[in-house]
């Protein structure tokens, strides 16, 4: 049986952070709503945060080469 992750994914949590916008953005919450999601919003945001210099760590790892890091652009055209 598959362990089950402890923290949402980004994907995840982007979305969920995309829909609290959305609500917020919409008006119709309440003053107290509107904080809680506030406040969920700036969780959501920390975590994606988390997952983004965790992803550009292991790039970085990944592009090491002989102890020396070596820098290359991202080309999204380029094949893998």
């Amino acid at each position: 049986m598959a362990r089950k992750k402890a923290t949402p994914d980004f994907e995840q949590s982007l979305a969920d952070l995309q829909t609290l916008v959305e609500r917020l953005e919409n008006g119709e919450l309440s003053l107290e709503d509107s904080l809680s999601a506030f406040e969920q919003g700036i969780g959501l945001t920390r975590d994606c945060q988390a997952a983004l210099s965790q992803a550009e760590q292991k790039v970085q790892i990944l592009l090491e080469r002989n102890g020396e890091l070596e820098e290359a652009p991202f080309d999204a055209d380029q094949p893998a």
